[in-house]
C-alpha cells in the first residue's frame, strides 16, 4: 500500500552532518534487520538549536536545544530511532527514552582549520579564532591567551568558509564531523587530545529509542559498538557528576583497550586562567564508576565558587 508506514523511521536534525549520520544508521539497521534501506525512512525534525543561530548555545539553554523536539516526536511515536551526536545529548534523557547503542566511534580530536597559519602555535598574536564551544574557547585561551576567541555558529560549511575567506585566522570543529562529510582535507592541524581534551561524547553517534520498543532495541543491539558504549559510560557519568552542559567548559575523553578504560578529564574557567584535570584507569566493567569518581574528585579539587564564574545565560 502506498500509504503504509515505513518499517522503521529515523528522526534527525536537518544539517548535512546530521543527515549523513542518519544515512549511516539506516545502512547499519538494514544490514542486521533484513529490511531494505528503502524500508527505513528518515524524518527531518527542526530543533530550537538549529533555528536559533544568532546567539551562543550557552545563552539560550544548552544541549537540550538540539534534542527536545526529536524527543517529543519519538515519545509520540512519530519516529522509532533518534540519531544524535553524543556530545549534544543531555546527561539525563526524558522518561521513556534510552540510549540503545552507539555506532563505532570516529576520531575524537578537535580540528583546527587555519589556511594561512596552519597550527595553533603558529597563529599570530591577536589572531581571531572562531568556535561556539565554551570548552574550545577556554582551552585556546589557556594555551594562547594572546588570541581573540569569538563565538561562531552555523553549519560546518558556513564555519569553514569563514576561515577560507579570512574572516577568522582559524576555526575549530570536530574532526569526526569533517571526516563524515569528506571535508577532513580542510584540516591544517588535528589537535592532540591529551593537550586539547575533547568534549564528552565527541565522535560518537548515539541511537536513542523508546524504552518499551523492544523490537527496535533488539535490532540495534545486533550492531551496537561495545567499545564506544564503554567509553561513553565513563564520559557521561563524569559529566553527570559535574552537571555539565553547553554552559560549562568541560572536557572528558575515555579510551577502551583490551578490557580496560583510561580516562582523562578537565574543567576550566571560561577565560582559561585556571583549570583542574584528572586521569585514571579501571577495568571496563567499572567504566561508569570511574567517570563518576573522577567527577567527584574534580568537584572537591575545584572547591566552592569555581563553576560559579561560568556564564549561566
Amino acid at each position: 500500500m502506498a500509504n503504509e508506514r515505513p518499517s522503521l523511521t529515523i528522526g534527525t536534525r536537518g544539517s548535512p552532518l546530521a543527515l549523513a549520520q542518519a544515512r549511516m544508521t539506516a545502512v547499519a539497521l538494514a544490514e542486521v534487520s533484513g529490511l531494505a534501506v528503502d524500508d527505513i525512512a528518515i524524518e527531518v525534525i527542526s530543533t530550537t538549536g538549529d533555528r536559533t543561530q544568532d546567539r551562543p548555545l550557552s545563552e539560550i539553554g544548552g544541549k537540550g536545544l538540539f534534542t527536545k523536539e526529536i524527543d517529543n516526536a519519538q515519545l509520540e511515536g512519530q519516529v522509532d530511532v533518534a540519531v544524535h551526536s553524543s556530545k549534544d545529548l543531555p546527561t539525563v534523557l526524558p522518561d521513556g527514552l534510552v540510549i540503545a547503542g552507539f555506532l563505532p566511534r570516529e576520531d575524537v580530536r578537535d580540528a583546527l582549520i587555519a589556511p594561512r597559519h596552519k597550527t595553533l602555535d603558529s597563529l599570530p598574536a591577536g589572531g581571531r579564532v572562531g568556535t561556539v564551544s565554551l570548552r574550545r574557547q577556554a582551552l585556546v585561551r589557556q594555551l594562547r591567551p594572546d588570541l581573540h576567541v569569538e563565538a561562531l555558529r552555523g553549519n560546518v560549511e558556513t564555519r569553514l568558509n569563514r576561515a577560507r575567506i579570512g574572516d577568522f585566522d582559524a576555526v575549530i570543529l570536530a574532526m569526526a564531523g569533517l571526516k563524515r562529510l569528506g571535508l577532513d582535507g580542510e584540516v591544517t592541524e588535528a589537535l592532540d587530545e591529551t593537550r586539547f581534551i575533547p568534549a564528552v561524547g565527541q565522535g560518537a553517534i548515539a541511537l536513542v529509542t523508546r524504552e518499551n520498543d523492544i523490537r527496535t532495541r533488539d535490532i540495534i543491539a545486533r550492531f551496537a559498538h561495545h567499545a564506544t558504549a564503554v567509553e561513553l559510560a565513563a564520559e557521561r557519568a563524569f559529566l553527570a557528576v559535574l552537571d555539565g552542559s553547553c554552559r560549562t567548559p568541560i572536557g572528558g575523553n575515555a579510551r577502551y583497550s583490551t578490557g580496560k578504560i583510561a580516562f582523562r578529564g578537565i574543567v576550566l574557567k571560561p577565560d582559561g586562567s585556571a583549570a583542574h584535570a584528572v586521569e585514571a584507569e579501571a577495568p571496563e566493567e567499572e567504566a561508569a564508576a570511574l567517570g563518576a569518581a573522577l567527577g567527584h574528585q574534580l568537584r572537591e579539587r575545584m572547591g566552592a565558587g569555581f563553576l560559579d564564574l561560568i556564564p549561566r545565560g
